[in-house]
């Protein structure tokens, strides 16, 4: 950093002393500044010779994060703006942070430079309706070079303003749209974000939902809003503390106590435990490092965990009788043209459908559905939406995506039997598929009981006894001998499991799957680029099932 930059508060407007363009703390009281686009004072950049191109210099990363800064904490919004390489969105949001957040003082202190990114700390002051309060908070800039101007040019994004701004968000003092809740499990055990750090998406949509149902009333606060009627608000500040709510969950704190910790092992893991006997979602947590809330609302393919739904169908339709049928496990199947492996090529010339399924065998569930013709393209779907619930809408309280199993072309219709292909599932939707196999039932995962609203719950047709005990046998040997069997072992009572691993295009390693039930709970997670089923989300559904 430049030496001898000197700031001063002149009749509570920025000012600039020119000995160097140096940092300083910019501060003003955003008051007495303009929101015009008035150009008093701003620097004029004018041009000669060609455009400059390649990175910025230090010297221009330097002065442009300083009159950048400068401009934001002046209150003016317009000339802000510019220095963005972005002006039309960045100009509402540096607008709104006076009048919209109600932000009156603010002090803006850059850090040190790690390249293009300015690190920088805001020590501000927010008022509205005669109440102020202090707030803090850290955030950085990158400068890049103009494409057209070849300018040096702050990269606009939202975050700029705050590091949970997203694109379509805003910062909003108000008083709040809905009451807070003191959210409980169903013992009636508080449930907090500070303790429970993954159940801030799902307090903040059933405060959203339910707050108002819960008896509480609004208080004032600062809060990213945003207009997505899905998209909860995040509370920032509370200026005046509103009266909380009591709100029933069916979680369960010691079950979220274990999910939250055994999550923490990876950097983008997420697992649900629901109860089978009644849909009760006991514990939902999230490793992502976006924040996503991937266990309820993620969508992937959900690899060798879809061969309980696999096995289901095939006995359904009679293309195997049991857990005893024998079946053949060849090294490879081709499906119209396409090859598919089992893992490292392993192989049986014959077994039984027990051990098949405990092995996971890709060819011996695609190989014996060739024999459905064309009805193989859709005939995993409609086991799925018949049975185990997929491809109803679930509303379990909170916003979920309900698991997709989509009709089928060409060699997709071999690898969704697999689990690969364009199927699309999340923790919460795996979780319940291995709850049905166990109760035999499907009950639709609710995070809020139906009786709080008499909301309408997805429904689905009992599996058939016969089926419903043999997905248990099977599931049971995985656990007890198969591929479960590592991340299963220190798991005690009536159990069964099913692992999986799904490729991922451009991604080196699998996603890792794990499903498996304990007692009268169920769970399943996720791992991002984890491996083999039973290496990272098995041990991460064994931590949790032993917390029941």
């Amino acid at each position: 950093m430049r030496d001898g930059a000197k700031i001063a508060i002149i009749g509570g407007v920025f000012a600039v002393a020119t000995v160097g363009v140096g940092y300083g703390a910019y501060a003003t009281l955003l008051d007495g500044g303009s929101n015009d686009g008035g150009s008093d004072g701003a620097r004029t950049t004018s041009q000669s010779g060609p455009r400059a191109s390649g990175p910025p210099t230090a010297d221009e990363i330097e002065k442009t994060a300083a009159d950048f800064l400068a401009a934001w904490a002046d209150g003016e919004a317009a000339k802000a703006a510019q220095l963005t390489d972005n002006a039309a969105d960045a100009q509402p949001l540096l607008a709104g942070y006076q009048n919209r957040a109600h932000v009156s003082k603010a002090v803006i202190t850059p850090g040190k430079p790690s390249g293009a990114k300015v690190p920088f700390t805001v020590e501000a002051t927010v008022s509205y309706d005669g109440k102020s309060k202090p707030w803090s908070y850290a955030s950085e800039l990158t400068v890049v070079r103009g494409v057209t101007t070849g300018r040096p040019l702050v990269d606009w994004q939202p975050t700029v303003i705050h590091p949970k701004l997203a694109k379509g968000a805003q910062l909003t003092t108000s008083e709040a749209k809905a009451p807070p809740i003191r959210a409980v499990d169903h013992a009636g055990v508080e449930l907090t974000k500070e303790q429970y750090p993954s159940l801030g998406p799902v307090l903040d949509q059933l405060r959203k939902k339910y707050g108002e149902q819960a008896g509480g009333t609004p208080g004032v606060e600062l809060a990213v809003t945003s207009s997505d009627p899905n998209s909860a608000d995040q509370t920032l500040l509370t200026l005046t503390e509103g009266r909380a709510g009591t709100l029933q969950t069916t979680l369960d704190a010691g079950v979220q106590a274990a999910a939250e910790q055994a999550v923490k092992r990876y950097g983008g893991a997420s697992v649900v435990a629901v109860k089978p006997s009644t849909g009760e979602i006991r514990a939902v947590a999230n490793s992502s490092p976006d924040g996503f809330n991937t266990a309820l609302q993620g969508g992937q393919a959900p690899g060798s965990t879809m061969k309980i739904v696999t096995a289901a169908m095939m006995m359904d339709r009679g293309l195997v009788n049991g857990p005893g049928s024998t079946v053949e496990c060849p090294a490879t199947v081709s499906w119209e043209g396409v090859v598919f492996h089992n893992l490292n090529d392993f192989a049986y010339p014959t077994t039984s459908f027990r051990n098949a399924f405990a092995q996971s065998c890709n060819s011996t569930f695609i190989k014996p559905i060739k024999p459905l013709g064309a009805s193989a393209h859709s005939a995993l779907g409609e086991t799925a939406r018949k049975y185990f619930g997929i491809g109803e809408v679930w509303n379990t309280g909170v916003v979920t995506f309900d698991g997709d199993v989509p009709v089928s072309a060409g060699a997709e219709t071999a690898a969704s039997y697999i689990g690969q292909g364009k199927i699309r599932m999340n923790a919460l939707n795996v979780a319940s598929i291995a709850a049905t196999a166990k109760s035999g039932w499907f009950k639709q995962p609710v995070i809020v009981p139906k009786s709080l609203d008499n909301r309408d719950i997805a429904t689905a047709q009992p599996l058939p006894g016969s089926i419903a005990q043999s997905l248990r046998t099977m599931m049971k040997a995985t656990a007890v001998s198969g591929t479960g069997k590592g991340a299963m072992s220190g798991v005690s009572g009536d159990k069964g499991a099913k692992t999986g691993s799904a490729e991922i295009d451009g991604q080196g390693s699998s996603n890792s799957w794990f499903a498996a039930y304990a007692g009268d709970l169920a769970a399943a997670a996720v791992v991002q680029a984890g491996g083999h089923g039973g290496d990272a989300a098995g041990p991460v559904v064994a931590s949790v099932l032993n917390a029941r």
